[in-house]
């Protein structure tokens, strides 16, 4: 039978799983089908898998016909296994996989460490609702456990919302997006800067040099943790700060200290093809300098006002609040022409949360209580680049990007 015209398997068809197990070295794959291919058969799946150094190769293939066909496969099969030190089991049945339930999502799980037992109840979690794991695949090993579930026959929402409770309850962070050729399009990922981007509050880096950080900073956790009226905080804060001299501006601009991380997330997206932006409540006088320095696609924030060399103690222009921010968002999706669903948005505080809500993923990173309850997902290990593994990224992808642009600094 020519390669034009492959035999149709049906749900009857005889079929045979072929496994093989042991040690893995060069030529196993193309051993099993050169082998194989001595009864003229027809391949309908593959899947392999290699751990520590172990494989486990599973062919499925059409029946081979003509009487004793079948019996002089198994003993050529087992022979050549034997041959290299492996094992082989060929088990008969009819047709191909079952189909895959109606929706499919992709949900990554990251540990530090990731335990058997929160594992295990991940899946168990899967498994009451009605979903089934096809496929299960390490995306990292360091600096954290990162592991991807193909899951069907569950919608993705009900999902994630079921998994979110697991997730807090043993302590890993657990994201749920929709299958699909979206998974790995191309993106816009949009990220606050302060707390996020940096390890620092910026405005509070300009009190530490107005001598009133102590207020300034309580003022600042009350905003954050959505006690407060963000533009009434802002404001108020800012006042504390009339009369610095604006050498200050450089002197905060050296402080500034990124988040673990943050320059392998960005460099990594950019060369992936993404678009990358900042929207921040903090100060344009420090995200200009940001976007420069990283290379971003996209900055927007408050700005103070500078009169006669001075801090005037007020904001000018548009306040980026907690609905600036959302509104921030669409403006960069419908500049850089990509969909809101494809938008990935990233913060810590209150002021963050119509932005996480309107983005089609919304990552709390390592944030307060009342936004990791309301983001779709929450990442709280203190590395920004962890975000990479749930966008389904892999360390390996990561670690090719940083061989060609150098270490990150």
């Amino acid at each position: 039978m020519s390669a034009s015209q492959p035999r149709q398997t049906t749900d009857a068809a005889p079929t045979l799983l072929v496994k093989i197990f042991g040690k893995d070295r060069p030529g196993i794959t193309a051993g099993l089908f050169d082998t194989l291919a001595a009864y003229s058969l027809d391949v309908i799946d593959i899947e392999q898998v290699v751990t520590r150094g172990r494989i486990v190769l599973c062919a499925l293939v059409t029946s081979p016909g003509g009487d004793g066909a079948e019996g002089a496969l198994r003993a050529t099969v087992h022979s050549w296994a034997e041959s290299l030190k492996l094992q082989a089991e060929i088990i008969s049945g009819t047709g191909d996989n079952r189909p895959r339930g109606s929706g499919r999502s992709h949900v990554t799980v990251l540990g530090h460490p990731l335990s058997a037992e929160s594992t295990a109840a991940i899946a168990a979690r899967i498994t009451s609702t009605g979903g089934n794991i096809d496929r299960i695949f390490r995306l990292a090993k360091y600096p954290v456990t990162a592991v991807e579930f193909a899951v069907s026959g569950t919608e993705t929402e009900p999902l994630r919302t079921a998994l979110a409770t697991e997730a807090a309850e043993i302590g890993v962070d657990v994201a749920v997006v929709s299958a699909g050729l979206h998974h790995r399009a191309q993106r816009l990922i949009v990220m606050d800067v302060d707390s996020t981007l940096i390890q620092d509050e910026v405005i509070e880096l300009f009190a530490a040099h107005a001598g009133c950080e102590e207020q300034v900073a309580e003022v600042t956790a009350r905003a954050m943790a959505g006690e407060l009226d963000f533009e009434q905080s802002l404001h108020a804060r800012v006042a504390l700060l009339a009369g610095l001299d604006s050498s200050v501006v450089d002197k905060v601009r050296t402080e500034v200290r990124l988040t673990p991380g943050a320059r392998t997330l960005i460099r990594t997206l950019k060369r992936l093809g993404y678009q990358v932006g900042v929207v921040s409540g903090g100060f344009t006088q420090v995200t200009d300098a940001l976007k420069e320095q990283l290379g971003l696609d996209f900055a927007s924030a408050n700005t103070l006002e500078i009169v006669d060399g001075k801090l005037s103690g007020r904001v000018v222009g548009e306040i980026v609040d907690r609905a600036g921010k959302a509104r921030l968002l669409r403006r960069f999706a419908a500049e850089a022409g990509v969909p809101l669903s494809q938008t990935v948005a990233i913060g810590d505080g209150a002021n963050d949360l119509d932005m996480l809500n309107a983005a089609g993923l919304g990552v709390a990173f390592n944030a307060k209580p009342v936004v990791r309850r309301a983001a779709d997902t929450a990442v709280n290990v203190p590395f920004l680049d962890t975000v990479l593994y749930l966008l389904g990224i892999t360390r390996e992808e990561v670690e090719e990007v940083e061989g060609a642009e150098g270490p990150s600094v």
